[in-house]
């Protein structure tokens, strides 16, 4: 695989167990709205919306993943960074956070300009006022984004956009090939006692997992209907729980750096768990005997977007990222560095041979198959009204099920 991610990449995505305090939103907070005023909760705040991008204010703060924002000090061939302060006269700054909780606590400084946020940090930054809606008529390149990843629950409000896509991908069942006799076809492997991958499951540390388990459930315990795996009343939470805590002794590892759950399956310590395109990558690479696929259930999946903040001192600057981040050539530099497939598909043009259709690029209906993350919420977005588990509760939880 081209540009193969280096150590100095990661920690990625929300992985802490327990999120900090500061990083939390109060209830009330995160409960004023996913359905954004159309189910009868409270709208977002209401803040201005950009109307022209301005003269460069000569710097740019940003909240990233790490491997987003590279300027060649970890590697001189990547390196997307030096040539947008050339081109805009925009000095990045950027800091690394390695989880959405994190991100969250740093936006919510106001010292930042903007934040590559995950779906399930993007709805707290929306209905916390911390983030500002965005004017996509100015952003040159917004009409090449793929369309499926516009106007998602995680990412806009009431058809109004507050971000641009940038990168997104699949939590994929991963598996080694000489230890389990067939091809997994369904999420049993992770999820049944009498598996044969038994205390040897890898399970991704994280409260968003929960999603996880909801998706299990939904395909094979249809009286709990449920239809979104981020919208669990307490019946269905219950359910989750509860299947997690009946897998917990099957669980080798929970993993929050790649890294870690790579070493786990070339060295056979491990047989089958979630896990991005990219470790399997890195593992077949390094001729480990593993495979993926997206089993008959479906998976869950994230997309990030770039949002701007709503205390944003350098707001030009950020426009300016916007667009340089989404061009082609960029987004092909950025996937390929992460491992990722890039929002733009025409990136497709400049990538390694092969890559863009291991990422399923162009593939509306793959996608179609994952539940991209999003923050719970006790807005269920139905009949049911606020009845449904708001993430403060899947942070507790979490905590209890890994002990």
């Amino acid at each position: 695989m081209a540009n193969t991610p280096n150590r100095a990449y990661r920690a990625r995505r929300p992985r802490a167990a327990a999120a900090p305090a500061a990083a939390v939103l109060t209830v009330a907070a995160l409960t004023a709205g996913c359905g954004g005023g159309s189910s009868g909760t409270a709208p977002p705040p209401d803040i201005p919306m950009q109307q022209e991008i301005g003269a460069s204010e000569g710097r740019l703060d940003l909240v990233v993943w790490a491997g987003y924002a590279e300027n060649g000090s970890n590697d001189p061939k990547i390196d997307w960074v030096t040539p947008f302060t050339k081109a805009t006269g925009c000095r990045v700054e950027a800091k690394v956070a390695d989880t959405s909780d994190s991100m969250v606590a740093l936006m919510r400084t106001g010292r930042y300009d903007g934040v590559s946020a995950s779906g399930d940090a993007s709805l707290r930054l929306i209905y916390g006022g911390t983030v500002a809606p965005v004017n996509t008529r100015l952003l040159s390149g917004y009409g090449d984004i793929a369309g499926f990843l516009k106007n998602q629950p995680y990412n806009s409000v009431d058809g109004q956009m507050y971000g641009v896509p940038h990168g997104y991908g699949a939590n994929m069942l991963m598996y080694r090939t000489d230890k389990l006799a067939q091809r997994p076809t369904s999420w049993d492997v992770v999820w049944k006692k009498d598996s044969p991958a038994s205390g040897h499951v890898v399970a991704y540390d994280s409260p968003i997992y929960i999603a996880d388990a909801a998706l299990y459930l939904k395909a094979h315990r249809p009286d709990l209907k449920i239809k979104n795996v981020y919208e669990l009343d307490e019946k269905q939470f219950g359910a989750a729980i509860d299947l997690l805590k009946q897998q917990r002794p099957n669980v080798n590892q929970y993993w929050a750096n790649y890294l870690d759950e790579l070493q786990s399956f070339k060295s056979a310590d491990n047989y089958a768990g979630t896990a991005w395109q990219v470790t399997a990558n890195l593992a077949m690479d390094q001729r480990s005997p593993v495979a993926t696929t997206i089993p008959s259930e479906g998976a869950t999946g994230w997309s990030d977007t770039w949002m701007i903040s709503s205390k944003a001192q350098h707001p030009a600057c950020m426009y300016q990222w916007m667009n340089w981040i989404t061009r082609p050539k960029v987004q092909a530099q950025v996937a390929q560095y992460f491992g990722e497939a890039p929002a733009n598909p025409k990136a497709c043009a400049y990538t390694a041979k092969g890559f863009c259709s291991t990422y399923h690029v162009g593939d509306p209906d793959f996608y179609k198959r994952l539940a991209f993350w999003r923050t719970p919420v006790k807005d269920c977005g139905d009949d049911r009204g606020n009845d449904c588990v708001d993430y403060e509760r899947w942070t507790q939880a979490w905590t209890q099920i890994k002990g």
